[in-house]
């Protein structure tokens, strides 16, 4: 096996996040019928999806990293994304990965170019070392239980000098054998005739570990209720606490942290605190019936970020049913005031850099990142239609349900966002918001860097020039006369609502002006402004 396996480089690191992706959506479902530990919310399966889905976009979105850099993205974007327990202990295990390959290349005083079967070995034990650190108490039969039994088949093999692949096939090999031992090591998996979903989910990794260097993984039997026949044990029933508690937490100092878990131990169980590579950044879990208190524990000790509070009375079901929300809007958009107001409408923005174009990798990430079933896209012009097309194929292959909607101009995304309805059904939804884009003509003004003729006559530097249709329609001596010029022109055909987005540089007057144009010349038209400091043109008008 090892003459022909592949290394483990970082373009195989990345192939194997996305096909333990591929394979984790497979076997979602049976992961979550075997979830009854902790708590029976049946949504191990969807939480290490979510989590690895999380790793596998962030390593995308860096593709020229090294192998340092493809196991640092997995494990934050893994710590940024990990939902429930089981994701916090999957964001450890990248975690580990991470620490162990750093730590390889300062030893080699070098770029590191593959991780070997020891360095697998190593981050695997380290792993161990990490989930174990971040429960309270760790119960044998769980996902840490088939987590070591695998680190230690790794380090047998890496003493033999065995390559990456054996190392990986070893680890799940072992791993198998321990999963079908939870249930004989704890009674709540005996009880209900399972074995441990985290566990379960862990193999499905190694395995997809294995597939990813040679080609191939074993087949394996699928786990379902009652196909254990551990005896049973007495074990006492307790009404589960309501609310899973969700958060990360910066600039908390290492020694807060005993403090910190014992308040969440006062307030619940299922306390799971887990390191980033950041100092001071931790992500932090609990089950409690007082999720304000959960969230309270720590204002004194960091500040909490991505807030998540979710019900586990009645929780379950498949992945879809297990987002953060049923159906979300992804904007794409740039300048910090148009983040702000696309957010303030309640979209989920994905920020453009001025100086970089939008890739299919960064869409991707944005889309895992807004964790909704359903997400309607509006790319307002930011992005192009081949990156578009990738971005949204991708998340579509990993689950989620993609709309991209006919919006070239932040303008036209507005008028979409305005009538978007989460309520309706997505077809509804869709077809509402791309009729509200399609209906709000739309143009810009820039200002002439040079003297041209244009279809409007000649430019002279300095010059207004307005713009619909990718051609010059009004030539103006200034941004405010060709703003006027070109908001004439739009309502030429009618409409009610002037919407002025202004870019950076923009003085505030202008605004003001093209308000006081438009309540001179269009009685009963309303014109609203935002600063929104985007770059290149001065301005976008819409009119609906």
């Amino acid at each position: 096996m090892g003459m022909s396996a592949r290394r483990l480089d970082a373009t195989a690191l990345r192939d194997w996040a996305r096909e333990a992706v591929t394979r984790l959506i497979a076997t979602t479902d049976e992961i979550n019928r075997l979830n009854v530990f902790p708590v029976a919310d049946a949504d191990t399966g969807t939480n290490m999806l979510f989590t690895m889905r999380a790793a596998a976009a962030r390593a995308d979105a860096e593709p020229g990293a090294d192998v340092t850099g493809v196991v640092a993205a997995l494990a934050e974007g893994a710590l940024q994304g990990a939902r429930g327990n089981s994701g916090i202990i999957l964001s450890q295990i990248l975690r580990g990965l991470a620490d162990v390959v750093e730590g390889g290349a300062e030893e080699r005083a070098g770029e590191l170019s593959d991780v070997d079967g020891a360095l697998l070995a190593a981050a695997l034990r380290h792993a161990v070392v990490l989930a174990d650190a971040s429960v309270s108490e760790t119960a044998p039969g769980t996902i840490v239980s088939v987590l070591a039994a695998a680190a230690d088949a790794a380090e047998h093999g890496a003493a033999d000098r065995a390559d990456v692949a054996d190392v990986a096939t070893a680890a799940a090999d072992a791993a198998v054998i321990a999963l079908e031992k939870t249930p004989q090591q704890l009674g709540v998996l005996a009880e209900a005739g399972v074995v441990d979903a985290g566990g379960r989910g862990l193999l499905v990794l190694l395995d997809a570990l294995t597939a990813t260097l040679t080609g191939h993984a074993p087949h394996r039997v699928a786990y379902e209720p009652a196909d254990v026949t551990a005896p049973p044990t007495d074990v006492a029933v307790f009404a589960p606490p309501r609310f899973e508690v969700m958060y990360l937490l910066d600039g908390c100092a290492p020694e807060a942290l005993d403090l910190l878990r014992s308040r969440l131990d006062e307030l619940g169980d299922s306390v799971t605190i887990a390191a980033s590579g950041v100092a001071g950044r931790y992500s932090v879990h609990v089950h409690s019936d007082d999720a304000g208190g959960a969230v309270e524990a720590a204002l004194d000790v960091g500040t909490p970020s991505r807030i998540q509070i979710t019900a586990l009375t009645g929780a379950g079901g498949s992945a879809a049913g297990r987002w953060t929300r049923d159906r979300a809007v992804l904007a794409i958009v740039e300048g910090d005031g148009a983040k702000e107001l696309f957010e303030g409408e309640g979209a989920h923005v994905l920020l453009r850099d001025a100086d970089a174009a939008i890739s299919a990798q960064h869409l991707l990430a944005a889309l895992v990142d807004a964790a909704a079933a359903q997400i309607m896209v509006l790319p307002n012009g930011f992005v192009a239609a081949e990156e578009l097309v990738a971005g949204c194929t991708a998340a579509i292959g990993w689950g989620i349900d993609v709309v991209p909607l006919p919006a070239d101009s932040m303008v036209q995304g507005l008028a979409a966002l305005a009538v978007h309805d989460a309520g309706r059904q997505a077809v509804d939804d869709g077809y509402t918001m791309a009729r509200a884009a399609a209906g709000a003509r739309h143009g810009s003004v820039r200002v002439a860097t040079e003297e041209a003729l244009t279809w409007a006559g000649t430019c002279l530097p300095g010059d207004g020039l307005g713009i619909s249709g990718d051609e010059v329609l009004i030539v103006g001596g200034d941004v405010t006369a060709a703003g006027a010029g070109l908001i004439d022109l739009l309502l030429g055909s009618g409409g009610e609502l002037v919407t002025v987005l202004t870019g950076a540089g923009v003085e505030s007057g202008v605004g003001a002006a093209l308000r006081d144009h438009v309540h001179r010349r269009h009685l009963g038209v309303e014109l609203v402004t935002y600063h929104t400091g985007h770059h290149g043109d001065a301005l976008l008008i819409g009119v609906e």
